[in-house]
């Protein structure tokens, strides 16, 4: 096994056209925004604006790393407070019978250490979903499609459940042969899994102290590993998915691995194409953390509105030493706050980050 690659600026390829294109991503998203805030009568994400289940839990970092992953937040033993937010991607809130990817997003709390330029609070984030890539190489490539899903925005969805029928067979049809495609899943052709069986991945990279790294976090509780694959039926059940989750994790204590990916080859682990899976017989997967839940209501009203309405998730949330990388992940830093100041407008609802 080669050496990790230690970080550098000059890894990543900055264009000089990105900030146009953000410019236009955030045209598009105001189209979300607007026509969903309309909808319903209160401004929600951008994307994953429909949660499935929040639950709180710790956060328990290994001692006696070795040096390359005793890196920023990891490189001191010790518990920490986390909110676990399990979502699905669109930017309005459909019936769980469209079957789309799997997210999550976790906010670990009382960390400290030189944070990135603009990032409040003592939290470190991490925004995750239940496939190794991202659908889309850059933010131009993924302007393209939110055009037509901006468009789309909350309309016509007994036309979009019939869609994502067709689409499941598609994907099914093409997994069974080996191909995967993060499109076919993101347009409702995904398998309709219970999230909490599912392993979840950042897709993108990011600095990890003096390494670049993807992260992932792997059910091992049994109780979980059970629910792997399983297929939750939404028919007829608008929030399915919730109500699925809410049963489950009353009787549930949740454990899963936080592990780490070091890249160790540029030209096999790429910064600037997410599109790329990096293969793990290439760079491995090592644990570093543990989180544990305990047996909880998963749609508690007011753990419901602290974080669905008073927090938001980023991935430019955070320490120096885990800054986010590549294209696709510099877009995000204006992106998301975009989305998160109009929620707080619109809402008349301030968002702070805990310290």
């Amino acid at each position: 096994m080669t050496d990790p690659i230690r970080y550098s600026p000059d890894l990543e390829d900055v264009q000089p056209d990105e900030g146009e294109t953000v410019e236009q991503l955030n045209e598009q998203f105001d189209i979300i925004l607007k026509t969903t805030h309309e909808d319903y009568g209160h401004a929600v994400r951008s994307v994953h604006a429909k949660a499935h289940a929040i639950v709180e839990g710790t956060l328990t970092i290994h001692a006696d790393l070795p040096p390359e992953l005793a890196q920023g937040l990891f490189a001191t033993p010790g518990e920490h407070p986390v909110f676990m937010r399990f979502s699905t991607n669109p930017g309005d809130i459909l019936s769980d019978a469209i079957s789309l990817p799997r997210g999550l997003a976790i906010k670990v709390l009382d960390v400290d250490g030189a944070r990135l330029a603009g990032a409040e609070g003592r939290t470190q984030d991490f925004v995750m979903v239940n496939g190794p890539v991202f659908q889309a190489k850059t933010a131009e490539k993924f302007l393209g499609n939110l055009k037509l899903l901006a468009r789309t925005t909350d309309k016509a969805e007994g036309a979009k459940i019939a869609l994502s029928a067709v689409l499941r067979g598609v994907n099914t049809a093409l997994t069974a042969v080996g191909v995967e495609s993060a499109a076919i899943r993101s347009m409702g052709g995904a398998p309709n899994v219970d999230p909490i069986g599912e392993t979840y991945y950042s897709a993108t990279p990011f600095r990890y102290g003096d390494y670049v790294a993807k992260f992932s976090l792997v059910p091992i509780a049994p109780a979980l590993k059970e629910r792997t694959g399983a297929i939750i039926d939404a028919s007829g059940r608008p929030n399915a998915i919730r109500e699925t989750l809410q049963q489950e994790l009353r009787d549930i204590n949740g454990e899963w691995e936080f592990r780490v990916q070091l890249q160790r080859d540029t030209g096999k682990q790429p910064i600037e194409d997410p599109t790329v899976e990096w293969k793990e017989e290439d760079a491995p997967f090592v644990t570093v953390a543990t989180i544990r839940t305990k047996a909880q209501d998963s749609w508690d009203d007011a753990r419901v509105k602290h974080v669905n309405e008073e927090l938001r998730f980023s991935v430019w949330t955070g320490l120096a030493a885990h800054q986010p990388l590549g294209n696709i992940n510099r877009s995000r830093k204006d992106v998301y706050k975009h989305s998160a100041d109009f929620r707080a407008r619109a809402n008349g609802c301030p968002i702070h980050e805990p310290a």
